[in-house]
């Protein structure tokens, strides 16, 4: 796990206040005499000091240092402030660095060498208030060490979770331009497409039939006139999707054309030559508004499939209600393809990405020549 360092001129600092503190303790001319280390016993009150910059990498080694140097002060009769003060600061680089179960080990450890140590020096009175007052001092070390790694840690783990989120975030950011992208994709689809296929066909029927037919010709001609502005229209409708801001004016813009255009579809495709054999079943189901809009788009979809690759001009639609299902079917011949053509297959696929967000299912079947596209979609209920 990472952790958070004492930044720049903190640690050395902080190093040279611990050596100081333990110093002065050693040489600090303390009223009573059970304190002062003189002569050749200021050496071992000294030496903790030289284990403090080292408690940091080396916490349990500056530890054993500073309660060897009290043990032996003790023995000596000398309760040794610096070399108890100096455990005490290691207890809480202890807790800090190994965590709560050395660090509580140790510190119990140190507490109760501490007790025992200062009952040698104090002639066996082990529960002088001198004595426990240095005990208290090592556990309440302990417990700020303990406190200390706690907070760092927790810091850690908010820092952590911060950059999982932010993580998160930009994944989602990725996903919802993936989402955007696809969208596009099939709202380019469905108010360009159709469109450019009838302007195609028909550039066809006016390039061969301008000699001999020049009537069906200025017909084709006019069709391909109203179709190329019906779908600068609506490419100037989907520029302006994408620069909305506003979300509102964003729903407003998609093409929302419902089964109630179904006539206006078939007649489109009636001029331009497209045979349709509609059979439309009564029925009192109820769609949704998205529900309705998508099995319009099923159905342009279809029989522009049916004009660009059926072989005879002509297509069956059935329309009919099974159970709690609308059932759109589409039959019409098909065209043998070329070996070396493929088909894209992006309004099939686009198609089966609309009805599945309405949780419907797309069908096909292409056998004997025949191609079958069948949707169903959900209802809602009756109408009343």
């Amino acid at each position: 796990m990472t952790s958070l360092r004492p930044p720049g001129i903190a640690a050395p600092l902080s190093d040279v206040i611990a050596v100081a503190v333990v110093v002065v303790f050693a040489v600090l001319p303390f009223p009573d005499e059970i304190y002062r280390a003189g002569g050749l016993l200021l050496v071992p009150a000294l030496i903790p000091a030289a284990a403090m910059p080292f408690r940091r990498r080396l916490p349990l080694a500056a530890l054993g240092v500073s309660l060897l140097c009290a043990v032996g002060l003790a023995a000596a009769g000398i309760v040794a402030p610096s070399a108890l003060l100096a455990a005490a600061i290691s207890c809480y680089s202890v807790m800090d660095r190994h965590g709560r179960l050395i660090g509580t080990v140790s510190v119990t450890a140190a507490a109760v060498v501490v007790f025992f140590s200062n009952g040698i020096a104090l002639d066996g009175e082990l529960f002088e208030s001198t004595a426990l007052q240095f005990v208290l001092f090592v556990l309440l070390a302990g417990a700020l060490g303990d406190a200390a790694r706690s907070r760092r840690e927790f810091a850690v783990a908010m820092t952590e979770r911060a950059e999982r989120a932010e993580q998160g975030r930009e994944e989602e950011a990725r996903h919802r331009v993936a989402d955007e992208r696809v969208r596009i994709a099939r709202d380019l689809h469905d108010v360009v497409a159709h469109q450019i296929s009838v302007i195609s066909l028909n550039a066809g029927v006016a390039s061969s039939a301008l000699e001999t037919r020049p009537e069906r010709a200025r017909e084709a001609l006019t069709t391909i006139r109203s179709a190329s502005r019906t779908v600068l229209a609506d490419i100037g409708g989907l520029m302006a999707l994408l620069r909305a801001d506003d979300a509102d004016d964003m729903r407003s813009l998609h093409p929302q054309s419902g089964l109630a255009e179904l006539d206006a579809l078939v007649d489109r495709f009636s001029e331009v030559g497209l045979q349709i054999d509609l059979d439309r079943a009564e029925t009192t189901s109820v769609l949704s508004p998205a529900s309705d809009h998508v099995a319009y788009l099923a159905l342009l979809e279809g029989l522009t499939n049916a004009h660009k690759h059926g072989a005879d001009g002509a297509v069956a639609v059935s329309i009919r209600t099974d159970h709690d299902s609308l059932v759109l079917t589409l039959t019409n011949a098909r065209r043998p393809a070329p070996s070396d053509s493929t088909l894209s297959g992006h309004g099939l696929r686009g198609l089966r990405e609309r009805v599945a967000a309405v949780r419907g299912h797309v069908s096909t079947d292409d056998t004997d020549g025949r191609y079958v596209l069948s949707v169903r979609i959900p209802t809602t209920g009756s109408s009343t």
